[in-house]
């Protein structure tokens, strides 16, 4: 179990700490290949999507069933769906993740105290969202290495543009690609920190229901980040099909490497 746990916070860093790749791309590229950045992000929602729901919540229902049998096992499955959607949309509507529109901060220099609070703003919001998707690497990556696997890339993925809109901000307000990489950094680090804090609340308590619950929760989170950020991002980024081009060929990739591991 102990080598399980390692493996599963690895997994679960290495998507945090994918805020600071976003970082380092916002900071020291000339250009941003914004249908590259919008085809990744599809990528990364069909990655989400399929995974949610072909795989995730049928684990939830297996977990639920083997508890409390076939019937009361899909609708509890159900329901705890729909509560991980209820739990992010109200995360998401408390402390809005605002991102906003981050290609035209170079006319608004002047602002820099403004800037300045968007930035950290943008911080605190990405640390709290951050905290239930580090929760959903964690649990899968634990009760399925190849399944935590292709979550983290996804949420990898995911986090890439949201540590271009802390530190630009950031940046562009202090002159510092130190301070903004810094402040990037930090936001990402409280994925690991959710699922650390999730595990030891939790861990007394692992059984077939909670693990049928937790993945049912977490299917309904991929599923609502899925539909309300990354393909609303995407389609800001760049306009034409590359985005539902992407969101088929994740989908695609991740049916092909989960079928290989049957």
């Amino acid at each position: 179990m102990g080598s399980n746990v390692m493996f599963a916070l690895s997994l679960t860093i290495f998507a945090g700490l994918a805020t600071g790749i976003g970082s380092i791309i916002a900071l020291f590229a000339k250009t941003t290949n914004t249908k590259f950045l919008a085809g990744s992000l599809g990528f990364s929602a069909g990655v989400m999507i399929y995974v949610s729901m072909i795989e995730i919540f049928q684990k939830s229902r297996t977990y639920l069933s083997a508890a409390v049998g076939d019937t009361k096992g899909y609708y509890f499955a159900v329901i705890s769906f729909f509560a991980g959607i209820l739990f992010i949309g109200l995360i998401d509507y408390f402390v809005p993740s605002a991102e906003g529109d981050i290609g035209n901060l170079s006319e608004k220099d002047s602002r820099s105290v403004a800037l300045k609070r968007m930035g950290l703003m943008t911080a605190l919001a990405i640390g709290i969202h951050n905290f239930p998707e580090g929760l959903a690497t964690f649990t899968s990556a634990l009760r399925d290495p190849h399944l935590g696997v292709a979550i983290a890339v996804a949420i990898a993925i995911h986090n890439i543009p949201e540590g271009i809109a802390t530190s630009v901000p950031i940046y562009y307000s202090t002159g510092s690609r130190k301070r903004a990489f810094l402040v990037s950094f930090f936001s990402g680090i409280t994925e690991p920190l959710g699922a650390i804090i999730g595990y030891l609340i939790l861990r007394p308590f692992f059984n077939d229901t909670i693990f049928g619950i937790l993945f049912g929760v977490i299917s309904g989170i991929m599923v609502f980040i899925s539909i309300e950020e990354l393909l609303p991002m995407a389609r800001e980024y760049e306009k034409s099909k590359v985005t539902i081009i992407g969101t088929i060929l994740g989908m695609a990739i991740i049916a092909v490497s989960l079928l290989l591991f049957i």
